[in-house]
């Protein structure tokens, strides 16, 4: 096996990299640094003009679960300034997270002359899988896991002697004392009300002084009567939810993580695989400290970190150290599925 440094690009990096001196590494530092920069600052005052837009987004499965509870979705807030500051922070998390290809392509700028060829073909493969794994888990976080989990956590903020009435007396439905209505009159006049079953809410058509044509609404939260009441803060349910998404996101790093042990030795697939029974269990213990306690919400948690394990062994045996040192795994990933294809053609055609 030929030894890497003999090919004559490789030497030919190495010896520019070695050339620079250190003035002039520090030049090349503090340009990545200040291009690194050039996207994110500008790109979080962009989503910060749409941040009422993105908070909506991140609070619906909120909204949902509460409206599922029967309960108005509303959120509280209690500062002048707790929307405007909610709205800067999410606006900085979400241009670190857009424009962290960008930050690491100006890392990996810095770095990569000072890498052999099948060095950079490590880092080639890292990076792009990493990311492609936390948009997935948060894609499954957002539409999966979040609604399934703030049902049930929603559900134990009401009160538990309230009971509703399966069977309400036909008289009290075909005579109501108000309006009872899925969505506003289209043409509210002044002094009207009525109730709107789809955000619980009890709302009033009033006058505006100065101006005859036009009414505001104003509305009153129907709560479960109770002990309990149930008010979510702004604040703290985005923290939660960021907190979350974090979470979530590094768990999905597994597959990484483990490729990396893998390649230093620590792991291998017999391993793995030998000790699988162990790391279900470990799985277990994970998914029921995340999940809010029901058998389906395990399920949801429990499920996608014993693919990631099964895809972890998966991982390790298609992109070897060797395999990526030379720069054929997807080679012969092809070549692996070319084979089966042929054999599956060939019991067709017997």
């Amino acid at each position: 096996m030929s030894d890497p440094s003999e090919n004559p690009n490789t030497r030919q990096t190495a010896r520019a990299s070695s050339s620079m001196s250190f003035g002039d590494h520090l030049d090349e530092l503090r340009k990545r640094v200040f291009l690194a920069f050039v996207v994110p600052v500008p790109l979080m005052l962009a989503l910060f003009f749409f941040g009422g837009e993105i908070r909506t987004f991140l609070c619906e499965p909120l909204l949902r679960a509460m409206r599922a509870n029967n309960i108005a979705a509303q959120l509280t807030v209690l500062s002048p300034t707790e929307t405007m500051m909610m709205d800067l922070k999410i606006s900085f998390i979400l241009a670190l997270v857009i424009a962290a290809p960008w930050v690491l392509w100006q890392l990996w700028r810095f770095v990569s002359p000072g890498l052999h060829d099948n060095e950079q073909r490590f880092v080639r493969l890292l990076l792009p899988g990493s990311g492609v794994l936390a948009l997935i888990g948060l894609t499954l976080l957002y539409y999966i896991m979040l609604p399934l989990m703030l049902k049930v956590l929603v559900g134990f903020s009401i009160s538990p002697e309230t009971k509703l009435d399966a069977n309400p007396s036909p008289t009290a439905i075909a005579t109501p004392a108000m309006p009872i209505l899925e969505t506003d009159p289209v043409s509210p006049q002044a002094g009207q009300s009525w109730i709107n079953t789809t955000t619980r809410e009890l709302r009033f058509a009033l006058p505006i002084p100065g101006d005859t044509s036009h009414v505001e609404i104003a509305s009153i939260a129907l709560e479960h009567p109770g002990s309990l009441v149930a008010s979510f803060r702004l604040s703290e349910y985005l923290d939660f939810i960021l907190l979350f998404a974090m979470g979530f996101a590094l768990a999905f790093q597994l597959p990484i993580a483990m490729l990396l042990l893998s390649w230093v030795g620590i792991v291998n697939p017999n391993m793995l695989r030998k000790n699988r029974k162990y790391a279900f269990f470990g799985v277990i213990i994970i998914a029921a400290a995340i999940a809010p306690g029901d058998l389906l919400s395990l399920a949801v948690v429990a499920v996608p970190l014993v693919l990631l394990f099964e895809f972890s062994i998966w991982l390790i045996v298609v992109a070897p150290t060797s395999r990526v040192a030379s720069g054929t795994v997807l080679s012969k990933f092809g070549e692996r599925f070319r084979n089966t294809n042929t054999r599956e053609g060939n019991v067709g055609d017997e």
